[in-house]
């Protein structure tokens, strides 16, 4: 895609290509919300996990986010690699292994695909530059936390009710894949 440029600012529009997980866990219900009649149905409590980012220079605001990255990387993580920038397409298996790793490095967990969300679409502008995200999200189901926790782009992590997961999410379009 070719693009017009004047100064800094793109007239054009980039396209970028990521992939993320919506993991949940299924703990034992505690017992004063089975005393208090709450989940009597159930003997388990699903918990769904989200990542509070670390500010940057592109993002200096914190926010509560779902684990979710490009497809790849080009020159160390500072621009997206082929994948992700859609000089070539990428195939379910690449995106399903981009997915896993995401949720290892912003989540700090090891997780296995329950099954295929969709693809949320949406535009932002970073530095001038108009962008046209594409977010592949899956299902995904919580196997171990892992020893190292999650990487420098996540402050914190949470494993949350789907009340408070959905309340503390700054992005709608992620809030409706938490199900």
């Amino acid at each position: 895609m070719e693009e017009k440029k004047t100064g800094k600012k793109s007239l054009g529009v980039k396209r970028e290509f990521s992939a993320g997980g919506v993991v949940f866990k299924k703990i034992p219900a505690s017992d004063k919300a089975t005393k208090s009649g709450e989940n009597s149905k159930n003997k388990f409590q699903t918990l769904w996990l989200i990542a509070k980012s670390t500010p940057s220079d592109l993002y200096p605001k914190s926010y509560w986010r779902l684990p979710k990255g490009w497809l790849d990387d080009a020159k160390e993580g500072v621009e997206p690699g082929i994948l992700a920038s859609g000089k070539r397409k990428a195939s379910e298996d690449e995106i399903q292994k981009a997915a896993l790793r995401e949720v290892e490095e912003e989540g700090g967990v090891e997780a296995k695909i329950v099954k295929k969300i969709g693809t949320e679409k949406y535009f932002l502008t970073i530095n001038g530059n108009r962008i046209l995200k594409f977010v592949t999200f899956y299902l995904m189901e919580w196997i171990k936390d892992i020893p190292e926790g999650a990487g420098f782009e996540t402050s914190e992590v949470e494993w949350l009710s789907y009340e408070e997961a959905r309340k503390r999410l700054k992005h709608s379009s992620e809030k409706k894949n938490i199900r």
